[in-house]
Order: C-alpha cells, then sequence, then structure tokens
C-alpha cells in the first residue's frame, strides 16, 4: 500500500510526505517533481504553454506509474483529485490523506512562491477561497483529513503514522 498526500498548495504535502517516508522507511515521491524531471520543463511552463487539460492529462499518467509501486509517501499536486479516475486509483492502492489549512495559513506560506502557475493573479487570496470552495467535495473523499493550519510538520507525521496503521 501507499499513502497518497492530497489537498490545496500550502499545506504541506512535500514536507510532511518526505519526513513521513523517512520515518516509516518508505520512498517518498513529489508527483509535481516527478513530472518537471520527465517532462524537463517546470508546471508553471507546463500551464503557459500548453494549458491546465494537458497538464492534467501528464499528472493522470504519472500517478497510474506511481500507484504500481508499493510503500511510497506520495505527495500529489493540489488538483490531483479533480479527475475521479485518480480518486479510484489511489484508494485502491493505499490511503488518501487529505492535508487542509485556513485560507491564511495558506496565503502565508505560499506568498513568496513565484511557482504557483494558479496564484499568478491579481488577487491570490480571493482566487485561493474560491478554488477551496470549488474543490472541497473532491477533498472531503479522502480516508482522512488533518488541519495543518496550527501544527507542526513533525505533528502532522506522527497523525498520519497513527491513522496509516489502522487502515489496511
Amino acid at each position: 500500500m501507499n499513502i497518497y498526500l492530497v489537498g490545496f498548495m500550502g499545506t504541506g504535502k512535500t514536507s510532511v510526505g518526505r519526513q513521513l517516508a523517512a520515518q516509516k522507511k518508505w520512498n517518498f515521491i513529489d508527483l509535481d517533481e516527478l513530472i518537471e524531471l520527465k517532462q524537463q520543463r517546470r508546471i508553471v511552463d507546463i500551464f503557459a504553454q500548453d494549458g491546465e487539460p494537458h497538464f492534467r492529462k501528464i499528472e493522470k499518467k504519472f500517478l497510474k506509474q506511481v500507484s504500481t509501486q508499493k510503500k511510497f509517501v506520495v505527495a500529489c499536486g493540489g488538483g490531483v483529485v479533480l479527475d475521479p479516475d485518480n480518486i479510484k486509483l489511489m484508494k485502491k492502492t493505499g490511503i488518501l490523506i487529505c492535508l487542509c489549512a485556513t485560507c491564511e495559513a495558506i496565503l502565508k506560506r505560499v506568498s513568496a512562491s513565484t511557482h504557483r502557475p494558479i496564484l499568478n493573479v491579481a488577487k491570490p487570496r480571493e482566487r485561493i477561497e474560491l478554488l477551496l470552495k470549488m474543490r472541497a467535495p473532491y477533498y472531503m473523499q479522502a480516508d482522512k483529513t488533518i488541519d495543518t493550519s496550527l501544527l507542526t510538520i513533525k505533528e502532522v507525521v506522527a497523525k498520519i503514522a497513527k491513522m496509516s496503521m489502522i487502515r489496511k
């Protein structure tokens, strides 16, 4: 089985995923980093040059490849849950954990970032609020949810480690 971390950008998927994998002595993969490596260009460039639908196709392809592995902690991109097939695949091959945070926490964590294509807008707070509302029904399909707003990475890792022993 694998552990898939989903949730909006800035909720801690990569930071938590790395520490969780190290603790469990599993492999870690950041799906966005894998895509950038294999496509030899940044996600922001894929969005700009080919659009979001093209990126989502690539994302789905790499998720399928990663899902054939075992004992992986996978940090997924924030929009991976928009495709119902992706959700089914992750649930079939592991536990799906959603990391969430308040809009304020997300904004604080990602405000200095220049590689977030969906935040390259005039009003990022409004964009985050809109996307959180739109994606909420998808994120709710996770097996477990953890609000990371007020937790340290170590605290989130401890919660997930405890949870992941319960299931399967």
